[in-house]
């Protein structure tokens, strides 16, 4: 069955049933059955899928007619990675959860907010578009505000001011574009089909721009991000690095790059600019972090401040390798916060000094966790390689001295990602690493599949980027229109 509104539909229909199952035991059981229903509906896009550069399974259905809405849905080379990507990671973030006491209610946000996110990476209606935007962001928020730590509702609360103070710029962009077409509707190809002037590009660029660097973030819109991700839960940061952050970038190559390419042109440098001291501003800072879940949320912003610049050089290689990196971070990045988690539940601690000599007691955790530090670095044959190489092949395209600096991601995330491992893996054993017990059961079949895909893409890299090279094809006449 290839039937997209009953895919986004699927974790709704379960999420209302798990809001009502107050048992541990059985919350989880019915969370994870439920992910795995959905992935099991997502593959057979992905076997029939037609990679030539048009949409595939498009439904459109009247929505509020007397505006011109249509829930309109439907997938290409840009949206199927990232529907995948979603799928294949909640099934795993549901794994990561089975030792915490986590009730109906958490997983029934969880699945809302999967709906919301496949809603954004299929949705050809810029109303329908901005529907899913906002689901995404509510239920995390309350994942974050009620299950995280510290001072978690400051911080929770300077999130959602900031996600949608960008949001409400979003909105009126899209709405000042509905006025202007012809037939008064939402369509992306009515949007991307306007003739706009100069001046209307560029402030419509900043309102779309600034909605999709906030979510990613890109400096300087940062500052919300590593505070929310070391107070959140586990399972909330995975979902907020692993899927929720591609929204902003795949926001950039489905409406800004389309639709306003005249400013993009006019911006890139700009944006490039900011893209690339990120990668070296957020490097830096990570490698002086002591707190190891801050460090991972520093070394967030530097890749994806590395794949937002990909996306800016408005070439094949770099749009692609920004594709294939937003895959690779997702699965890595999950795979890093479930390692600080096991090691944070077992010690106390995630601080580095009170750690080290953990694969003395542990050598399976040792081994997995360092095929998933491995992929973050990008070694031959891991995920993150050929999305490096081709991010930074198509950033030298762009203009040397970008790559230049941008390249530096080689050098300082290999220091900042060893340094995670060599402090918690290596050395002698601290007082709350000498007991430690090694991974099994679910945690080490959760970790076994991580690797797996880092190790498979690593190898087998085409598999992914033939889907989407037509539709980046695609994307590049848009410059010249």
């Amino acid at each position: 069955m290839d039937n997209l509104f009953l895919l986004i539909l699927t974790p709704i229909i379960g999420a209302i049933f798990l809001l009502f199952v107050c048992q541990h035991a059985l919350a989880k059981k019915g969370a994870l059955i439920l992910s795995l229903i959905t992935l099991g509906l997502t593959i057979p896009f992905i076997c029939q899928f037609n990679a030539s550069g048009d949409f595939n399974y498009e439904q459109s259905y009247p929505w509020i007619a007397a505006l011109g809405v249509n829930f309109h849905i439907g997938i290409d080379g840009i949206s199927l990675p990232l529907l995948v990507l979603t799928n294949v990671l909640v099934p795993l973030i549901v794994l990561t959860t089975f030792k915490k006491p986590f009730k109906g209610d958490f997983y029934a946000l969880m699945f809302f907010m999967q709906s919301g996110l496949m809603l954004v990476f299929s949705a050809m209606d810029a109303f329908t578009f901005y529907v899913g935007w906002e689901a995404a962001l509510i239920p995390i928020y309350f994942i974050c505000a009620l299950w995280g730590d510290g001072d978690r509702i400051r911080v929770n609360l300077k999130f959602f001011v900031y996600t949608f103070f960008g949001s409400l710029l979003m909105l009126i962009a899209i709405l000042y574009l509905h006025q202007q077409v012809a037939t008064h509707d939402f369509e992306w190809h009515s949007f991307v089909s306007l003739d706009l002037d100069a001046s209307t590009q560029r402030w419509i660029f900043w309102a779309f721009f600034i909605a999709f660097a906030i979510k990613i973030p890109i400096f300087p819109f940062h500052t919300w991000q590593p505070n929310t991700y070391t107070h959140a839960p586990a399972a909330g940061t995975m979902l907020l690095a692993g899927i929720m952050l591609k929204m902003g970038v795949y926001g950039l190559l489905r409406w800004l790059l389309p639709v306003v390419p005249e400013a993009v042109a006019s911006y890139g440098q700009l944006v490039m600019v900011l893209c690339v001291f990120a990668v070296v501003y957020a490097s830096i800072i990570a490698i002086q972090q002591q707190d190891a879940k801050r460090l991972i949320a520093y070394s967030s912003i530097a890749h994806v401040g590395l794949i937002s610049a990909g996306v800016f050089t408005w070439n094949l290689t770099g749009m692609s390798g920004a594709m294939m990196q937003m895959v690779n971070h997702g699965i890595s990045v999950v795979g890093l916060f479930f390692v600080l988690d096991i090691i944070q539940d077992r010690t106390g601690s995630r601080d580095l000094r009170d750690l080290g000599g953990i694969a003395k007691q542990a050598p399976r955790l040792a081994i997995v966790f360092l095929i998933i530090v491995m992929g973050a670095i990008g070694l031959p044959l891991t995920n993150g390689f050929i999305g490096e190489f081709l991010l930074l092949k198509g950033i030298y395209e762009y203009g040397i001295w970008y790559a230049v600096f941008g390249g530096l991601t080689l050098i300082l995330g290999a220091v900042y990602m060893l340094r995670l491992y060599q402090k918690t893996m290596l050395g002698t054993t601290s007082e709350k690493t000498a007991s430690f017990a090694d991974i099994s059961g679910v945690e080490l079949y959760t970790l076994i599949i991580i690797s797996a895909l880092i190790i498979y893409l690593g190898i087998f890299p085409n598999s992914l980027l033939h889907i989407s090279s037509e539709s980046l094809a695609v994307l590049t006449t848009f410059l010249g229109r």
